[in-house]
């Protein structure tokens, strides 16, 4: 799918001029962001928008202070697990 973005003409030339040839990525990236910020996108989904992998994606999202979003049981599942290790 391809998607068309309007946008005034000063900041058009002025994205242009700042970004170059990463223009097009960068607004890719900005939407990829946004989607798993607010939950909309899995950490799959950007994944696949950006063509890296699950770890290069995770990493994508720390560099931009975005971290993992983990359900309830996911954490509970990690704290039984911290409290099992701890008893040993």
């Amino acid at each position: 799918m391809s998607l068309e973005i309007a946008l005034p003409i000063h900041i058009e030339q002025h994205l242009q001029t700042e970004w170059g040839n990463e223009f097009p990525r960068r607004a890719v990236e900005a939407l990829a962001v946004e989607g798993y910020r607010t939950g909309a996108l899995s950490l799959g989904e950007v994944a696949e928008m950006l063509n890296l992998s699950i770890n290069e994606a995770d990493g994508f999202l720390k560099e931009r202070g975005i971290f993992a979003i983990e359900s309830l049981e996911e954490i509970e599942a990690d704290s039984e697990t911290l409290e099992e290790l701890l008893a040993k």
